[in-house]
């Protein structure tokens, strides 16, 4: 997630500060072809912050000579009022462009090439007012013009030099039906497009196809091989400036996470606690030790069984369960085991803990939205390519197949204002359900989650005959196909979204005043865990009370 624009070193360096307090970030996760059970290449991203959950679909095809297109920045932002859209130029369009998914990240093209982002802002030297992109314009443009990783990277990567990068450091983890890669791209420092200079400095890095990789908003890609073409690509001079800043040594292992990342932000384990998490979930044999912002995991690791989407689902519920961090356990979960903690600004940490924050579990109750993507080589496009896809939170959501080749989508998930309640959007739907939970954790987490499964599991069981349907008819007509699992698509969204609003209400009327109403319409009190009571000092004043008018009634 980014959180803020490059104007001017200084504007830059104060903002930094400001925003590592209330970082928006996000935790993607790439599956190799190999690493997962069905030979699928998997991407997923949770959007955690408020951002565009509204997904639009932009139809590809044939252009003329002389089209162009607009770039706006910042257009992740677009349901937020206090962050309006800016035109801030235009470029040519290519030839020919594929149709692609938009949203506050975009993340799946007709071509089931997918995408997941996380932030890392790094260096404030690297800041260009001048450029014309951020990381959703280059998302935007690499899934029009690009079929492959390897495409878009080159798109994305030459896009970059030649109009330039005005974003804070950002990753992206790609996948397409063979292959899965990260690209990390930040700023050419002080900048223009008369200079002859590159505007950007981009890497990017293959996952080897028996692993999985994560991240977490501090820059990966560690040691690079300008030699192996095969598993590096990266941008025009990418070591000119870093040797003339003294960021780097000719001779010395050209490490890109440590020469553009050198401070991630955030406190000492933002980062790296989700990473040491979810490598221990997907690789428990390994035994990862806890390490700190400036400590580098392995870019990749090979888990110890492959991999299926409901795993990444699960890794993407998870705040720190049985683990010396576990946000169900602490003192600040109680009375109700609820693992949610609030931003909590610097003004009011105390003075020792400026510095501090709370623990960051991977499953956020400030998500936009969340997803797991499947590309697969097997099947036509319009069937392979599936993006298992959920509004809000990721532990209390639904994931809902999308197919990459639908041609619509339901209203609700299209549109929705986040300024204020909207009966009309499925988001609010998700939200309401995360929010009332708060009030009792304990009780209602359990009813969400058999909830949630159950729409779940059903997808899961249908996929197999729904993909033989399709591709019946694929052979026949590929029209045919794509009609098919439009209608099987949105009959989905429609089912989820009428649901989770019926959901809501129910959920509103079986747990309030501290009760739960039974099926029979019995309301009972379960009231409060005895050690909180004792620890709160539950009945301390009557005891004060009687034992003074004990002693009352003895002098008398």
């Amino acid at each position: 997630m980014k959180s803020l624009r490059f104007s001017s070193f200084l504007f830059v360096g104060v903002l930094a500060v400001f925003f590592a307090t209330t970082a928006m970030a996000c935790t993607p996760l790439g599956v190799g072809a190999k690493a997962s059970v069905d030979g699928s290449v998997m991407v997923s991203h949770t959007c955690d912050g408020w951002y565009d959950h509204r997904i639009k679909i932009v139809p590809g095809g044939e252009h003329k000579p002389g089209e162009m297109v607009e770039i706006y920045n910042i257009l992740c932002y677009d349901t937020r009022p206090d962050r309006p859209l800016k035109k801030v130029g235009e470029i040519p369009q290519a030839e020919k462009t594929y149709t692609y998914f938009h949203i506050g990240y975009p993340f799946m093209n007709d071509q089931q090439l997918m995408m997941g982002e996380f932030t890392w802002s790094g260096r404030d030297e690297l800041g260009s007012p001048e450029g014309l992109f951020y990381i959703e314009n280059l998302e935007d443009l690499g899934l029009a013009r690009a079929a492959t990783a390897r495409e878009a990277i080159t798109v994305m990567g030459e896009l970059a030099e030649k109009y330039g990068y005005a974003d804070g450091g950002e990753t992206l983890v790609i996948g397409d039906k063979k292959e899965l890669w990260v690209f990390e791209v930040c700023g050419p420092g002080l900048w223009n497009r008369e200079s002859g200079r590159p505007g950007a400095h981009w890497a990017a890095q293959r996952v080897p196809d028996d692993e999985v990789f994560v991240g977490a908003n501090r820059a990966r890609i560690g040691v690079m091989n300008f030699e192996d073409k095969e598993n590096f690509m990266y941008s025009t001079d990418i070591t000119k400036l870093p040797e003339q800043m003294g960021w780097w040594k000719p001779g010395t292992p050209f490490h890109f996470a440590d020469i553009f990342n050198p401070e991630p932000y955030g406190y000492p384990y933002y980062q790296a606690r989700r990473e040491w998490r979810a490598l221990n979930l997907v690789a428990p044999s390994q035994k990862f030790d806890v390490l700190g912002e400036y400590e580098h995991y392995p870019f990749s690791v090979k888990p110890d069984k492959k991999l299926r989407v409901k795993d990444i689902m699960d890794i993407y519920s998870d705040h720190l369960e049985g683990t010396d961090y576990d946000l169900t356990k602490d003192a600040a979960s109680e009375p109700f085991g609820n693992p949610n903690r609030w931003p909590t600004p610097v003004s009011v940490r105390p003075e020792d803990r400026k510095g501090m924050d709370w623990e960051r579990p991977i499953a956020m109750f400030r998500c936009s939205y969340s997803f797991v993507s499947q590309s697969r080589d097997w099947l036509p496009n319009p069937i392979g390519g599936v993006l298992w896809f959920g509004q809000d939170a990721p532990d209390t959501t639904v994931y809902v197949p999308i197919y990459c080749g639908v041609t619509e989508l339901p209203k609700p998930w299209t549109t929705g204002k986040r300024a204020e309640f909207d009966r009309d959007s499925a988001w609010w739907a998700f939200n309401l359900v995360n929010n009332w939970a708060n009030l009792r954790w304990d009780a209602m987490y359990k009813v969400i989650r058999e909830k949630k499964a159950e729409f779940e599991n059903e997808f899961f069981s249908m996929q197999s005959e729904v993909e033989e349907n399709a591709l019946a008819r694929y052979k026949e007509d590929p029209a045919k196909a794509v009609a098919y699992l439009t209608k099987y698509t949105n009959d989905n969204l429609n089912k989820v979204e009428k649901g989770w609003w019926n959901f809501a209400f129910h959920l509103i009327g079986k747990f309030y005043d501290g009760g739960i109403i039974s099926e029979e319409g019995k309301m009972t009190s379960p009231g409060y865990p005895a050690g909180y009571l004792k620890k709160v000092g539950f009945g301390d004043l009557t005891i004060r009370d009687l034992e003074l008018k004990k002693v009352q009634e003895t002098k008398k």
